[in-house]
């Protein structure tokens, strides 16, 4: 029979373990998403001056808040699906997909579907607005 402090030890040491396993995990969104190409806000911004499509995935209150000027807002919850994206573009065309950075898991997720669709030309801001913002490059309002 186990004596009491040695129980107390045990679960102890239990729950040391198991906490610090939770601890290490990180929320962030993934580096790579398969068939996507992950991008940076230089890329973005090259990609935005080309006329490629943007499609902000975020919650309705930070698009309100500001945007990546000419993205179009699929709230990733309620309206992201094959059909709204293909009212913005072909499959065979070229989109930028993005969140709220690298803590928000939406862009990858969106990234994922799209591929998952069939769309060929997929890129994945995983910086997303932030990264921009924090670039200098210009948004909406400003």
């Amino acid at each position: 029979m186990i004596k009491q402090p040695i129980c107390i030890a045990l679960f102890a040491a239990l729950t040391i373990a198991v906490t610090g396993a939770f601890a290490q995990e990180t929320p962030e969104s993934p580096l790579t998403v398969d068939g996507a190409t992950t991008i940076d806000a230089h890329q973005a911004k090259e990609l935005h001056d080309r006329g490629v499509a943007f499609v902000d995935v975020r919650t309705p209150e930070l698009w309100e808040a500001a945007h990546i000027p000419g993205a179009h807002f699929l709230e990733f919850f309620n309206d992201f699906n094959e059909a709204s994206l293909l009212e913005i573009g072909a499959k065979d065309g070229e989109v930028v997909i993005y969140c709220a950075g690298p803590s928000c898991k939406r862009s990858s997720k969106a990234c994922a579907k799209a591929a998952a669709w069939g769309f060929q030309k997929v890129y994945y801001f995983r910086g997303g607005f932030p990264e921009w913002q924090a670039a200098g490059y210009p948004t909406d309002p400003p």
